[in-house]
């Protein structure tokens, strides 16, 4: 059995990341504990750059401060181009040893409303419940289940980021971490 530690106790999150694990190592048996640690970025983090340092910082913060076998940080984020407010997560993996995966999200624009909030300084969970009429959505379907009306959820968008985050994981020689 190994231990995976979150930085973070959303329940959402923690389904993904058990739900990763369990997928792409199927047979082998994880126990999936949330830990709460700082990003040591914006709590709406607004580049690709800043997203990623949260992701790598989050799951650098469990492993130091617990014992596990992999660590993972998960960090959602918004950028602003010419096309408007996408929306992403980055994930970050690193085992007990230091070896390390990361991913990051398929992206998606955001409704000019809920940019507008988050450009006033709301975080993109606060704008959905606003927009949608919601409360605390982001422990629930989030902005791509309520955008997709549940084709995508929350949990599933974040697993496959996982999944891919454990890439080298799977492949070891082909990625040199053996």
């Amino acid at each position: 059995m190994k231990k995976v530690i979150v930085a973070s106790h959303n329940p959402v999150k923690l389904a993904a990341v058990r739900e990763g694990f369990e997928r792409i190592f199927p047979g082998e048996v994880f126990v999936v504990e949330g830990m709460a640690v700082a990003s040591g970025v914006s709590d709406q983090p607004r580049s690709n750059e800043e997203t990623r340092a949260g992701a790598i910082q989050r799951s650098a913060a469990v492993a130091t401060a617990s014992r596990g076998d992999f660590y993972i940080g998960i960090e959602g984020g918004v950028s602003t181009n010419e096309d408007g407010m996408e929306a992403f997560a980055w994930v970050a993996v690193q085992d007990a040893v230091g070896r390390k995966g990361k991913a990051r999200s398929a992206g998606f624009f955001l409704p000019p409303r809920v940019a507008a909030l988050i450009g006033e300084g709301k975080e993109l969970g606060e704008a959905d419940d606003i927009v949608f009429g919601r409360v605390n959505s982001k422990q629930e379907n989030g902005a791509i289940g309520l955008l997709t009306g549940n084709a995508i959820d929350r949990k599933s968008y974040y697993r496959e980021a996982v999944i891919m985050a454990l890439i080298p994981f799977k492949n070891k020689t082909l990625y040199h971490i053996s």
